[in-house]
């Protein structure tokens, strides 16, 4: 799977909880500090879950 892919789906993901949070009233800094975490989450799983393995030695 491509880290584009992964990416992209990550995104629509923290789209629709950021206005799901907004939708029930969740204050606009705390809706940035968590969309801030889950992007940093969602980088760290898609270079994890796309990353070649090493040739063997």
């Amino acid at each position: 799977m491509s880290f584009g892919l992964y990416a992209a789906g990550f995104a629509i993901i923290v789209i629709g909880l950021i206005y799901g949070a907004h939708l029930v009233h969740v204050p606009a800094e705390w809706i940035a500090v968590g969309a801030i975490i889950m992007i940093g989450v969602g980088i760290l799983t898609g270079v994890k879950a796309t990353r070649q393995k090493d040739p063997p030695a």
